[in-house]
């Protein structure tokens, strides 16, 4: 791996959903979310972070250093136990400490092996070190004098942050009938006609910014290989991520900020305001495809130290 990024970024992502559910709400039978006061669409960054690590984890195959902590079938502990099978520097910490834990007269070592299994786990997963994560939950080992240790690896706080993607207008979330020509059980045929529900938004556009801190990617590797690994990501994640749920959705913009120091030349939502998205026309009929709106760029007068990068 190459070393951490150094300076700071920004970014406007936008991307749509065509007869789909870009992100259905668990608590509302899974309809689309929906901000109540506004009606405009939600996605959340949980969201499109799963959606990242599919991907990563689709091109890489999942392989060290580009594996994925946190994925559909995997038990988080025994992420983490890896950590203490596979690196012998945190087994022997882990070990010095346990061997203090029964035997008080030996000289205390530091309490070392966290932050080793930390270190490894940010090494070894691409979202550990992307988006961050809570590794305080492994298993505890007693030793015989009933001291409890657990096989942690702390929490690291990722460089990579994300918004929740909002839709330029109101969506008008609808629920389906849907039904199927065949039963089920032979002892009742008539359930050929049973109907379910599919809830879709016939179109919606949304936008989403996040944020990129090269002080935190120092504590956690996220190096520039990391970094056009993300952005092929959102550039391309959705075509790795079809289902009839989701209906036809897509990335259409991708504008990233970059500054030239860690510290950063300019405040994120300044930069941010220089990305528009407008309707097409009068507005009074309702937006079905992209090119119902047009996204403008004010590249002109950017600050001192900022690069505009137009990835998409």
């Amino acid at each position: 791996m190459s070393n951490a990024i150094t300076n700071r970024y920004e970014f406007v992502y936008i991307f749509d959903v065509e007869n789909g559910n870009p992100n259905g709400d668990p608590d509302a039978g899974n309809m689309p979310r929906v901000d109540p006061e506004t009606s405009h669409g939600i996605v959340t960054d949980v969201c499109l972070k799963r959606k990242i690590r599919n991907y990563v984890g689709i091109v890489k195959n999942q392989q060290p250093p580009f594996d994925i902590f946190v994925k559909e079938g995997v038990i988080l502990n025994q992420q983490i136990e890896k950590a203490y099978v596979q690196c012998e520097d945190v087994k022997a910490a882990f070990e010095a400490w346990k061997a203090w834990g029964k035997n008080k007269k030996l000289e205390k070592p530091k309490r070392a092996y966290e932050d080793l299994a930390r270190d490894w786990m940010c090494a070894n997963f691409f979202d550990v070190r992307t988006f961050g994560a809570v590794m305080s939950t492994g298993d505890r080992e007693e030793s015989e004098d009933k001291s409890k240790l657990r096989k942690t690896a702390g929490q690291v706080r990722g460089p990579v942050q994300m918004n929740f993607g909002r839709s330029i207008e109101p969506v008008v979330p609808l629920e389906l009938s849907i039904s199927r020509v065949a039963a089920t059980s032979e002892d009742d045929p008539e359930q050929k006609g049973v109907m379910g529900r599919k809830n879709i938004i016939p179109y919606g556009l949304y936008r989403a910014e996040g944020f990129i801190s090269a002080h935190l990617a120092a504590r956690t590797g996220f190096s520039d290989e990391d970094l056009k690994l993300l952005w092929e990501a959102l550039i391309n994640m959705f075509e790795h991520d079809r289902s009839a749920a989701r209906g036809k959705m897509a990335a259409r913009r991708l504008i990233a900020f970059r500054h030239d120091s860690a510290i950063g030349s300019a405040p994120a939502h300044k930069l941010f305001e220089r990305v528009k998205v407008a309707r097409v026309g009068d507005g009074k009929a309702p937006a079905r495809a992209f090119s119902d709106y047009t996204v403008t760029f004010d590249k002109t007068s950017l600050p001192t130290g900022v690069e505009a990068l137009e990835l998409l």
